[in-house]
């Protein structure tokens, strides 16, 4: 993983936090960093008389932007841009030429049901690397990095994702599987032995998806947990809520093509309780 992280920043206080974490990873990978601002080419006409002073002033916190970076990083190589346009084109458009594309958010935690126009999560959406969205959280006393699996093509390159970050930062990883199981009301109606059966069945689905992580990692130690009394979204938001890292894929099993991502890793980034990472799938988009 050599090719640069993209940072999304502003004057915003999210974007600082975001922009933290990133200088923290690039320090540990000795990659450089590209801190892209925005602003909107509908407010930039230059046949107006406020486009030299719109241009200024945003140039003026670009460069605030890369001193600070050079403050908290002096050994990573790391240069802001301004960029017209909306920040989930720009950053999309960027992105091909990335390993990372990090973001800060404007939510800490709690679900208002309102998050479906949210800049992170856009970005989440059209990125062609996968994409960090940074909470205003502390970074502190966090551990153990946790991925979402549900037997698809896209939790799989999640866990590879996951397994990789949990290796090189030498922390567990903890697969979180769940597959609920019908109501009381019509349990009373399956055989037991056919719960169980269907329940093995969704262990073989976890087991396999982490199968072979510790021959490529000798030193991770993998935990796997099978939920069956929760959504997908809130097993995984109780599971990293004190996580260094929660990775998910873009799509999981029976999604769509048409839609941009999951309603899972909506959810999830919606409340982002930790340092959160949507993975890409690899294979072409139908």
């Amino acid at each position: 993983m050599d090719r640069k992280i993209i940072v999304g920043v502003d004057e915003l206080e999210p974007s600082a936090t975001a922009l933290e974490w990133a200088l923290r990873r690039a320090e540990e990978l000795d990659v450089p960093v590209a801190l892209v601002h925005t602003v909107q080419a509908a407010w930039l006409a230059e046949g107006y008389g406020y486009y030299n002073s719109i241009i200024d002033e945003e140039q003026g916190l670009v460069r605030q932007i890369e001193s600070r970076a050079a403050e908290l990083a002096p050994t990573v190589t790391a240069t802001a841009t301004l960029r017209t346009g909306t920040a989930p084109h720009v950053l999309s458009e960027l992105s091909h030429d990335a390993s990372l594309v990090v973001v800060g958010t404007d939510r800490k935690t709690g679900y208002d049901g309102d998050f479906f126009g949210s800049v992170s999560l856009q970005i989440a959406a059209q990125s062609a690397c996968p994409v960090a969205v940074i909470p205003e959280l502390p970074f502190g006393d966090r551990s153990g990095v946790v991925v979402g699996v549900d037997g698809s093509e896209d939790a799989l390159d999640a866990v590879e994702f996951a397994a990789a970050e949990a290796d090189r930062t030498g922390q567990d990883l903890t697969a979180v599987y769940a597959a609920r199981v019908p109501t009381q009301r019509v349990l009373k109606y399956i055989p037991e032995e056919s719960i169980a059966e269907r329940l093995d069945e969704e262990r073989v689905v976890l087991a396999e998806s982490v199968a072979g992580l510790t021959t490529r990692y000798p030193d991770l130690i993998v935990h796997q947990i099978l939920v069956t009394d929760s959504t997908p979204a809130r097993a995984l938001l109780h599971a990293a809520v004190n996580a260094q890292l929660l990775v998910v894929g873009s799509h999981g099993r029976g999604a769509l093509s048409r839609l941009w991502m999951g309603s899972v890793s909506h959810e999830v980034l919606g409340q982002a309780p930790c340092p959160t990472v949507i993975t890409r799938t690899r294979h072409a988009k139908s």
